[in-house]
């Protein structure tokens, strides 16, 4: 997990939301969701509302960020999911999917329009042929990085809990990952990060030198043991 070094006592964890829309009658592609996740934790990340101290989304990130960095995966469908727009937020969208991060909270109080959202036990699936890689159009430019987050396999898990771990996933590789290949990436994506952020994802075991990709090893609270490492990512 992107832990720091140091952890003072978490006397109240704090968490960041992601709520994905689910339509009954028209729920949205596995990986479509995926990649709007890295691109709405992106998103919220890099948002003037968070970037400037006196920005909405400042001081609870900056809350949230000196704990461990624990993500939550929600869904919702029609007036509940109309009614989180009633928070601040950011929204990010590929293909058949939305995604709305929001800004951290306490774990166990969060507002009450995301706590009445359910977090288990979202299973969704992809077309047959699969989708065609996100990002990586006719008209991007060819030297533009394209972070591909890669799934591990042999390692099981639910759609709501691959949304925490691959928004995680993005989270470290804006973070940690090579500053001027983050510059490029979130310039590629101008003028807006949370619909055209060049990601990919897919799954398999990673191919990039540790140097060059950022693991997400996961603290064990949901569906699989602690210490597994859930993703990698870097830019090939």
């Amino acid at each position: 997990m992107s832990e720091p070094t140091w952890l003072p006592p978490e006397e109240e964890p704090w968490a960041l939301s992601l709520v994905v829309r689910v339509e009954r009658d028209a729920p949205p592609a596995h990986t479509d969701v995926l990649v709007s996740a890295a691109r709405a934790v992106v998103a919220l990340l890099v948002d003037e509302r968070t970037t400037d101290p006196e920005g909405a989304f400042h001081d609870a990130v900056a809350r949230w960020r000196g704990q461990r960095i624990r993500k939550i995966g929600r869904r919702a469908r029609g007036s509940r999911w109309e009614r989180t727009a009633d928070l601040p937020h950011v929204e990010a969208r590929s293909g058949s999917a939305q995604v709305r991060a929001f800004a951290p909270h306490p774990r166990d109080d969060a507002p009450t329009v995301l706590r009445d959202l359910q977090v288990g036990g979202l299973e969704l699936t992809d077309p047959d042929p699969p989708l065609r890689d996100h990002g990586q159009s006719a008209t991007r430019p060819p030297r533009q990085p394209v972070l591909t987050v890669r799934l591990a396999p042999g390692v099981a898990m639910s759609t709501g809990k691959a949304v925490a771990q691959v928004g995680h996933a993005a989270q470290l590789a804006l973070e940690r990952l090579d500053r001027a290949a983050v510059a490029a990436w979130l310039a590629g994506a101008e003028p807006d990060v949370a619909t055209g952020l060049a990601v990919v994802v897919v799954q398999g075991a990673p191919v990039l030198p540790a140097s060059r990709r950022v693991d997400v090893r996961d603290a064990g609270y949901t569906e699989v043991a602690p210490g597994t490492v859930t993703v990698s990512a870097g830019f090939e």
